[in-house]
């Protein structure tokens, strides 16, 4: 639900978090910007989301213009470019976009970056072929207002791919039965939605396919006891499980819409 907070104060809590806060920095021990550190943060994002390149086709974009509403490090987004996507990457943080910079120059792929707000796109209408936000929607003020613009710069049959949390997951119910945070649960903004949710946010859309995912790997985060049963009595347990029962409860919620 969108923030009773004032817009702009909002805005500024949430450019400062993000600012400050870098997606999965603490899985290297490598210098900010260097090629290790891009190579790690890769490495550890798609191990955590390894069903990611099985539903993305990173490489089925060639010569589309692509927009990434939230781009952070840019490690999903160097992808899209090595795939010969025309990629472009907005983010509310002058830290990641910095860091992205550094990633796409490493990567030796061409990238325009801009500091923008997700809700208000320096774009015109009809502007890009393809929009991606994977997990952005559940941290901004307004999501209704994020996907009405990543609506407006998408041009008429585009696609557009996005990722929330599912409030109704196999995650967020062990997170509060073992009393462990979610990672990110400090951020200003954090709304889960369960899959009818979703879709409710989506109708502006002429098509909107959702898809469960992210299912238990063990964890690099947690250690002690938690960690222990987690990694070793849950995962396995869980994954034995037949897909078709507990796919609704997978903790990512991809959406794939057509305008």
């Amino acid at each position: 639900m969108p923030s009773s907070i004032p817009s702009e104060t909002m805005l500024e809590r949430i450019k400062h978090y993000w600012n400050a806060r870098i997606h999965d920095l603490e899985m290297t021990k490598h210098d900010p910007g260097t090629p290790d550190f891009f190579s790690d943060l890769e490495e550890y994002r798609f191990d955590k989301l390894r069903y990611l390149p099985e539903v993305v086709d990173f490489n089925g974009y060639a010569d589309r213009e692509l927009l990434e509403v939230g781009c952070g490090t840019g490690t999903d987004l160097v992808r899209f470019a090595r795939g010969g996507a025309n990629v472009t990457g907005v983010d509310l943080s002058e830290t990641a976009l910095a860091l992205a910079k550094q990633n796409g120059d490493h990567a030796g792929v061409t990238m325009r970056l801009e500091l923008a707000n997700g809700e208000d796109l320096p774009f015109d209408d009809t502007s890009f072929d393809v929009v991606y936000g994977h997990g952005v929607l559940q941290y901004t003020a307004n999501a209704s207002q994020m996907l009405g613009e990543c609506r407006r710069v998408l041009s008429p049959g585009g696609t557009a791919i996005f990722m929330v949390y599912n409030r109704i997951s196999w995650l967020n119910g062990l997170s509060k039965l073992m009393h462990v945070e979610l990672e990110h649960e400090d951020a200003p903004v954090l709304n889960k939605y369960s899959i009818a949710e979703f879709e409710r946010l989506l109708s502006i859309f002429s098509e909107a396919r959702i898809v469960p995912e992210r299912f238990p790997v063990k964890s690099r985060l947690h250690g002690g006891l938690k960690g222990f049963a987690f990694n070793n009595v849950f995962v396995g347990t869980f994954n034995t499980l037949p897909r078709a029962w507990v796919r609704p409860l997978g903790w990512h919620l991809m959406a794939f819409c057509k305008r």
